[in-house]
């Protein structure tokens, strides 16, 4: 029985999976907070698609298929923020415009050259294929972008609730703004190789999603979301490994099962409240009734 839960940890790739997931699993799930608080669901959808243009580009230039990343999730964030500020058309339908066509570009980019690189592996990542080197870049833009996060979450919490009241006081939101957003980028580039282009949407909503639904507070919402990051990726890595299935997908349902129990929760908590509320009013009634006669 016990052997069942040790021979994941006897394959050095599993070990490296198991590293390198948990790595990007913390920051990740710290920048979900913020982004279901802001209302950026779609924005982490765009870019995590957007970058695949890059990607492509900087494997033609021989340039690290991290910097073309990068810089295409940037521009992306950059060309929707220009678009929204200077036409009349609504942000969301900016953002699915500019991810669908970028997207739309890096397919067409991929099919004309020929080359090694597998599109699988770029889109649903390669955890068990993963090297070193990966998980060293990797560990340093999670170092970054959670280092951020940690010495600005108050001015980025503040922002994220009222910005006219950190403009007001003096914050740089500007500055905040796309700081936060190049941080996002970053972590789109480090899950990469973890997880790949459409799941790290998973990793960059439904734990803050997760944690909203349970927490009452801003500090222990970004504790649950670590929390059911970890877990998810525990668990859909050791249990990928007995199902013979693809490690990302797996953690991703995990997370996706975590969101449905926290869902229910809330549903039963508020419909608990609702109906102790009411009987409280019904006992307040009948007092109220039984004094007057």
């Amino acid at each position: 029985m016990l052997g069942f839960f040790i021979e994941p940890f006897a394959y050095v790739y599993m070990q490296k999976a198991f590293l390198i997931t948990l790595i990007v699993a913390v920051p990740m799930a710290m920048m979900s907070c913020l982004m279901v608080l802001k209302g950026w669901s779609l924005m982490g959808d765009a870019m995590a698609h957007a970058v695949l243009p890059g990607i492509v580009l900087a494997f033609i230039a021989g340039l690290p298929l991290a910097l073309g990343a990068f810089a295409a999730g940037l521009f992306c964030a950059v060309a929707t923020g220009f678009l929204d500020a200077n036409s009349r058309i609504k942000a969301d339908t900016v953002l699915g415009i500019v991810f669908s066509g970028m997207f739309g570009l890096g397919l067409v980019l991929y099919v004309s050259i020929r080359t090694s690189l597998h599109l699988d592996h770029i889109l649903f990542g390669d955890m068990l294929g993963i090297a070193w080197a990966d998980i060293g870049t990797t560990a340093l833009l999670a170092v970054l972008c959670g280092g951020f996060f940690i010495t600005k979450r108050r001015d980025l919490l503040l922002q994220a609730f009222d910005e006219g009241h950190a403009r007001a006081i003096g914050l740089p939101t500007k500055f905040l703004h796309y700081a936060l957003l190049t941080a996002i980028a970053l972590m789109i580039v480090a899950s990469l190789k973890a997880v790949g282009i459409i799941l790290s949407i998973a990793l960059l909503v439904a734990p803050g999603a997760i944690a909203f639904l349970v927490a009452r507070t801003f500090a222990g919402m970004v504790v649950l979301a670590v929390a059911a990051t970890c877990f998810s990726a525990i668990t859909g890595i050791f249990a990928s490994f007995h199902l013979a299935s693809e490690p990302a997908p797996t953690m991703v349902l995990v997370l996706s099962l975590l969101f449905l129990l926290a869902l229910l929760r809330a549903l039963l908590s508020a419909r608990l409240t609702r109906s102790v509320g009411s009987h409280a009013r019904a006992m307040r009634e009948d007092s109220g009734a039984g004094r007057s006669s």
